[in-house]
């Protein structure tokens, strides 16, 4: 049975008149504490409710629940505050939560209501928190938590992350054969005169490029989508050199679970491609690749006519099928080639969806440039000002283009000279616009997993939406949160990385879970909703004692707990299912 606190009635004498309070009491630290302190009102109110005179049942305080709960039982198996307690034990005069208290706090925020850590006490105080797991709230503040987290050193972070993904992978062992890896990066409102090895300026993915940022790479399990490694590294460090910096440790760290499949598959982005990351993967007996090139580097396969292509026996293309739309088949030609100095697989897929995108964006863009051209041969020849200078205009020309994404040789610029002074005439390129056009919906896959299937090799490539999906929800406002990132230092952004990438696993697991009892749902929509079950501290309308219950749950929320093995009885309390 699930235990809650027993509330009692407390009065406190001002200048000699009584109050009436509920109050209720946990063991805090070991120690009696009161966690939930709410005024009734005089004896005589009260008694009123004895009498007849009140309004039926009154509830006193209602705080959120249910998230806490799920989060709670999400962690229960896995014990997070247990490993890292054993790599940074407690201190014989430390007082208040352990460090591994300090992350496990502050993954469940993440997991239901991300905050900052200045509002983390605030935050809780609004939840049944004493009812989950008792703590002091007011220790969890900005100060105590820069305290704590500054006993964290990287070397310990990394033995701390080592021993949670072992673990996880012991609970829920995933199917390793495939794994995919991808980067992005997190903006930071650092001033630039702050000191920071990671937080670097560079190409930021959500246009911030004025801001410092911090790369985060991350490996997870095809299928299960478990993140199984992650690193932190330099915002300005590019994608390839920062792959290369941690395959001997990622792939040992892989290798070395427990009942992984003797050949592992890697699928990457063609940010990660480099000689130098082939041949080490070449060399590696176990680890092998499936990539995506740049069509600008491989015209020929990426203007390959679409007679030569077939439809993919991909799960997708069955439902077009199916659906009586044949035409929207994603298609695909194979052939061999020699890449990173070996003979490899190549696979082109022509997607008509997007090349139907893409076509309909380039000719809005012509008819930009088109539009702009006939507006500069106009001023040409009405010779206006600063229009007289055939390079200023061609300069004119190639920023618009550039400004555009678009190349500036689809347009020919002339310009003559006559007696009337500068002329300009301008021509559209047919032929290098349709061989722009003929790449448009193309995508080059390369392996070295010859032996795959063609299906098999495209099906592993599009699956590079699953840890694309990880980082959308690591963006979330309201869930994970990752960014902005509010810590200074770089010891704080990796205990704040670390906790973010736990919250993400325990909320996929909650998917996975929910999923084994036949229950379709994302973590967005269950978090949101167990958030709103609550628990209410009511007075009942005899007056005669408090009591703590939990709402009726909804129906969602009954089956997120049945599938947790618990339900609601008619009193209110939490129990587990008989099994």
């Amino acid at each position: 049975m699930y235990t809650i606190n027993m509330a009692h009635f407390h009065i406190k004498k001002k200048k000699g008149r009584p109050y009436l309070y509920v109050r209720e009491i946990a063991r805090v630290g070991g120690k009696p504490k009161v966690i939930s302190q709410v005024y009734i009102g005089s004896p005589k109110r009260t008694a009123g409710l004895a009498t007849g005179e009140g309004q039926g049942a009154v509830k006193l305080k209602v705080e959120e629940f249910g998230a806490l709960w799920l989060s709670q039982q999400i962690d229960r198996d896995i014990d997070l505050v247990s490993i890292v307690d054993k790599v940074i034990p407690r201190n014989s005069r430390e007082k208040g939560p352990s460090v591994g208290e300090y992350f496990l706090y502050s993954i469940w925020n993440r997991m239901s209501g991300a905050v900052s850590k200045n509002s983390l006490t605030k935050w809780y105080k609004r939840t049944a928190i004493q009812h989950v797991r008792p703590v002091d709230v007011e220790e969890l503040s900005s100060q105590r938590y820069w305290e704590k987290w500054d006993r964290v050193s990287e070397e310990a972070l990394r033995k701390i992350a080592h021993s949670f993904f072992e673990r996880l992978w012991e609970l829920e062992s995933p199917d390793a054969d495939c794994l995919l890896f991808d980067t992005t990066n997190y903006y930071t409102f650092m001033s630039s005169n702050t000191r920071s090895e990671l937080a670097r300026r560079g190409k930021n993915k959500e246009g911030r490029h004025n801001l410092r940022q911090i790369g985060l790479g991350l490996l997870i399990a095809r299928g299960s989508r478990l993140p199984l490694y992650y690193c932190a590294y330099p915002g300005n460090l590019h994608d390839s050199r920062q792959f290369e910096s941690v395959m001997d440790e990622m792939f040992a760290v892989v290798c070395g679970l427990h009942k992984t499949k003797e050949r592992l598959t890697i699928v990457i982005d063609k940010g990660m491609n480099s000689q130098s990351n082939y041949a080490w993967i070449d060399e590696h007996s176990r680890i092998h690749f499936v990539t995506t090139y740049s069509t600008y580097f491989a015209e020929d396969l990426a203007e390959t006519d679409l007679e030569h292509f077939e439809p993919v026996d991909t799960v997708k293309n069955k439902r077009f099928s199916a659906e009586g739309m044949p035409a929207e088949r994603l298609l695909a030609y194979r052939t061999k080639g020699t890449y990173w100095g070996k003979e490899r697989a190549v696979v082109v897929t022509y997607n008509p969806a997007s090349a139907r995108k893409q076509s309909y964006t380039l000719d809005s863009k012509l008819e930009t440039i088109r539009n702009e051209l006939l507006s500069m041969r106009s001023k040409v020849r009405g010779k206006a000002p600063h229009w007289r200078n055939s390079d200023v205009i061609t300069e004119r020309y190639l920023r618009l283009c550039e400004r555009l994404h678009l190349p500036s040789d689809l347009y020919t610029l002339e310009f003559s000279h006559t007696a009337d002074g500068l002329s300009m005439s301008f021509r559209k390129d047919v032929a290098k616009v349709e061989g722009k056009r003929a790449k448009f919906g193309k995508n080059i896959i390369i392996t070295d997993n010859i032996d795959w299937t063609t299906s098999e090799i495209v099906e592993a490539s599009l699956d590079r939406w699953q840890v694309e999906n990880s980082f959308r929800l690591s963006k979330d406002d309201d869930l994970v949160a990752m960014r902005p990132i509010r810590h200074w230092t770089d010891s704080k952004i990796r205990c704040h990385l670390f906790a973010c990438v736990v919250a993400m696993t325990y909320l996929r697991r909650i998917e996975l879970r929910l999923k084994a009892s036949g229950i379709q749902r994302s973590a967005e929509d269950v978090m949101d909703d167990m958030r709103h079950f609550h628990s209410v501290l009511m007075l009942s309308s005899n007056g005669r004692k408090p009591k703590r219950c939990l709402e009726i749950p909804m129906k969602t929320q009954a089956e997120v707990l049945s599938a947790f093995g618990h339900y609601v009885d008619d009193s209110g309390v939490l129990q587990p299912k008989s099994r």
